[in-house]
């Protein structure tokens, strides 16, 4: 669709307070009002950089969460296993259901 050539016009009417916010929105994404109506009618979340970003870094750290939680898996199939270790790992679930928490509510008011 990116190839297509464009030849539809469609003219329409908005409020001057509408047309300011396209204008804001578009400009603030570094593109044209028509590009940026376009991405909305697409509504894919990889067209958003800053969903991207957001994303890339939750990868990160659910990588992250996910190497300590080999650990102290392997420190409890050892016999090595704390009271630590357990509240440890209590803490890496609760930060990486916070992270996807606020992923989710990110992509949703896109």
């Amino acid at each position: 669709m990116a190839g297509d050539k464009k030849t539809v016009v469609k003219p329409f009417r908005m409020t001057e307070k509408e047309a300011e916010k396209l204008r804001l929105d578009a400009e603030q994404r570094g593109i044209k009002e028509s590009e940026y109506i376009r991405l909305l009618l697409s509504q894919k979340p990889n067209d958003y950089p800053e969903i991207r970003i957001m994303l890339r870094e939750l990868i990160n750290e659910v990588n992250a969460i996910g190497n300590n939680i080999n650990q102290i898996t392997r420190n409890h199939n050892s016999k090595l296993y704390r009271e630590e270790d357990r509240q440890l790992l209590s803490a890496y679930m609760k930060k990486l259901n916070l992270l996807v928490k606020e992923a989710v509510e990110t992509i949703g008011n896109q």
